[in-house]
């Protein structure tokens, strides 16, 4: 018998995590062990696009994280759902597909996390995807991860691209292509009707192989031998166990799960670590800061006609559209409803977008809760660089307790003047003809709603998060003291320990941080095989020329 469980130990089967089980094992070598707290991911809820709202709020799939009370919220408690299911977070998320700015990626690597310019991850991008409707030349064909594009059937999806090109701003057919400013279609991970999580993509074919295992438990810590990881403590129906890894042990938790992890396996600010009675293997004082997310509004409009998704809101309606969807992965049910986006610059001086339009033609909460009582439509909008930082610590040394989770949101007065902005330069929006068909009285902020107080306040009471936490576990360069990972995800200071998953984001994206998290993991896959990373790309993104002087 052999003296360890499985080569690599892959703790999490999400975004990250699906896609290491098939590329690590892709050779055919070397045998690999996913060991995943939730279970299946089989049924409407998670696999019909637009029932996204459900599985995010079932404690069978979500791991129920809120943080502490947010000081500059008025203390409100926010929700940081966790996929708790196979697929992980892309099981349960929004299936919204962007890559990330250029400019992005260019920050990490100077930031320190070398070899991660947009040169780098370009190729890991194009290895990824099969997309259907990008630009050519920019956009992968051939890749395990389908990324679709809406119908765009409803009027309203093509009255805000037209309000937008009438406001100035620029037109992107592809914002995951050579251009991501502008307005133009949403891209999903929705493929053939279905949900194309990670599970779907990457999991399911890992799977067939015979060196790769599945297993359900609970993960406790990592088990070291002096400096080195052996493997990982493990709860099954309240029995609990050790397995071993031959090579590495790789852990692709969550932004919240992975520092956790770390800091209950003796690795974080040994302060913090002794407080708790827990033997401290590496000091490493950046495990769980750098907490990042964005934060969004529901910015709410009456629709002058009968056109938007209220009329499907009733039980009738939602059977109708269930049905087709079950029996024909086809209708409304076959998408996630988000068709129309845009990116754009806040301000002059502002080199690269820095705000994100969802477009939704309906009045709803993301969760699915507070609909409008009338039809309506509403965009998404947020701030895509927020310089607030906040931190994920351990609560007890209980492995069982959640962590404390507190984002520390619009700490800064730069936060809230972008908030003014994406509220007023919303506004402007709608008083463009192409809305005038349309777009009657304002439900959300309101009317009332219009000097820096009043915008303040509704902020407070009612931004949430857009569900993108990362940068727990940063990568940077190994003499960076708050770096917690070098540039091949190997956690500094021990051995055979890697985090892989967006907790070691230096920066957070542009946009949604499934795409992301996913080129995080092809990359990082490369290099634990020890394979060169894939050549650099030669291509030069779209900038505007004329950020220095306009605001479009």
């Amino acid at each position: 018998m052999a003296e360890f469980d499985a080569d690599y130990i892959i703790v999490g089967s999400g975004s990250a995590g699906s896609v290491l089980a098939n590329r690590l094992s892709a050779c055919g070598t070397q045998s690999v062990l996913v060991l995943e707290q939730g279970g299946t991911d089989i049924g409407p809820f998670i696999q019909m696009p637009a029932a996204l709202s459900y599985p995010m709020n079932m404690s069978r799939y979500d791991w129920g994280f809120e943080t502490l009370p947010e000081p500059a919220l008025g203390g409100r408690k926010l929700a940081c759902p966790r996929g708790k299911v196979i697929g992980g977070s892309s099981s349960i998320n929004g299936m919204v597909y962007v890559r990330g700015n250029p400019a992005d990626f260019d920050y990490w690597q100077q930031s320190g996390a070398s070899g991660w310019s947009y040169a780098d991850v370009l190729p890991y991008y194009l290895k990824m995807e099969s997309s259907h409707g990008g630009q050519a030349g920019w956009r992968g064909t051939d890749g395990p991860l389908h990324v679709t594009r809406g119908p765009r059937d409803n009027p309203l999806f093509h009255a805000f691209v037209q309000a937008g090109i009438e406001a100035g701003y620029e037109a992107t057919d592809d914002y995951n292509g050579e251009k991501q400013e502008g307005f133009g279609p949403m891209e999903q991970t929705v493929w053939r009707g279905r949900r194309w999580s990670t599970a779907n993509a990457y999991l399911r074919t890992a799977l067939k192989r015979s060196k790769v295992r599945l297993q359900r438990g609970f993960v406790r810590k990592v088990v070291f031998e002096g400096r080195k990881a052996v493997g990982v403590e493990i709860e099954t129906a309240g029995r609990v166990s050790v397995l071993r890894a031959g090579r590495e042990v790789i852990l692709s938790a969550s932004s919240i799960n992975s520092p956790k992890l770390l800091m209950l396996s003796g690795i974080g600010d040994e302060h913090q670590l002794r407080k708790h009675g827990i033997d401290v293997v590496q000091h490493s004082p950046g495990v769980g800061k750098n907490l990042q997310d964005h934060l969004e509004l529901y910015f709410q409009v009456k629709c002058k006609q009968p056109i938007t998704l209220y009329s499907k809101l009733n039980l009738f309606s939602k059977a109708a559209i269930g049905a087709q969807w079950l029996f024909f992965k086809s209708g409304l049910g076959a998408s996630n409803q988000f068709e129309s986006a845009a990116f754009i610059r806040s301000d002059v001086g502002v080199e690269y977008p820095d705000i994100q339009y969802h477009f939704l033609p309906v009045a709803i909460r993301y969760d699915g809760k507070s609909a409008a009582k009338s039809h309506g439509f509403q965009m998404h909008t947020g701030p895509m660089r927020s310089d607030s930082r906040g931190e994920v610590t351990l609560r007890s040394s209980d492995p069982l307790d959640p962590p404390d989770i507190l984002f520390n949101y619009m700490s800064t007065e730069k936060d809230w003047s972008d908030f003014r902005k994406c509220i007023r330069l919303t506004r402007e929006l709608l008083q463009q003809k192409a809305f005038e068909p349309f777009a009657g009285a304002e439900i959300a902020p309101g009317e009332h709603c219009q000097s820096d107080e009043e915008i303040d306040t509704f902020v407070r009471e009612h931004v949430e998060s857009a569900y993108h936490p990362c940068g727990t576990c940063r990568m940077g360069d190994p003499d960076d003291a708050a770096a917690v990972v070098d540039s091949d995800c190997r956690v500094l200071g021990v051995g055979n320990l890697r985090v892989v998953d967006c907790s070691v984001f230096p920066r957070i994206t542009n946009g949604n941080l499934n795409a992301p998290t996913i080129v995080v993991a092809e990359k990082a896959s490369d290099a634990i095989l020890g394979k060169a990373p894939l050549p650099a790309s030669d291509k030069t993104p779209w900038r505007s020329r004329n950020w220095q002087s306009s605001q479009r």
